[in-house]
């Protein structure tokens, strides 16, 4: 079970890896692209449509994927301690390696056979994420819960329940 805003994050943090990686070795190999006006604002369109995705995501409207409805109905977890990762558990180790790979080859190999600006699509993915991320760190601390998103078999309240909450520990 991860914590939702901490997902968020880590995406972010793949797919800026991956952009730095395929984007170095396919800019290494086949040089750094001339970037034409259109090609330019095309690839600002993509970023801004997904960075608006993002911030509609964070509404009630189901239709566009309205997460907030989701926060609100979250199940309060019965025993917070089974499922809250260990204090040694960091973000960095969470990285989902499977992922990072799906981002870097593809990018990699078109960018490599076909055309070099697609070794910058990992940044299409970062405003979305970003966006989310923000969004369900500011609801947390407004609310005064921390959002867990996973499966959790014992917990007899969330039968097919993909979101919990479980109290915000003070920091001292």
């Amino acid at each position: 079970m991860d914590r939702y805003a901490h997902n968020e994050l880590k995406v972010v943090i793949e797919a800026v890896c991956a952009l730095a990686i395929s984007a170095s070795v396919v800019f290494g190999v086949r040089g750094v692209p001339r970037i034409d006006a259109d090609a330019g604002w095309l690839i600002a369109f993509y970023i801004a449509l997904n960075g608006l995705f993002g911030v509609l995501a964070c509404t009630r409207l189901k239709w566009l994927g309205g997460e907030k409805r989701d926060f609100e109905s979250a199940v309060p977890l019965a025993n917070s301690d089974t499922v809250l990762p260990t204090p040694g558990k960091s973000l960095w180790r969470s990285f989902d390696w499977g992922f990072f790979a799906f981002l870097v080859v593809p990018c990699l190999v078109v960018a490599l056979v076909w055309e070099p600006l697609v070794a910058l699509w990992p940044l299409v993915l970062v405003p979305d994420r970003l966006a989310k991320g923000v969004y369900v760190t500011y609801w947390e601390r407004r609310h005064g819960v921390l959002l867990w998103r996973g499966h959790v078999p014992d917990q007899p309240l969330g039968k097919g329940q993909r979101l919990y909450s479980s109290v915000r520990q003070p920091t001292s």
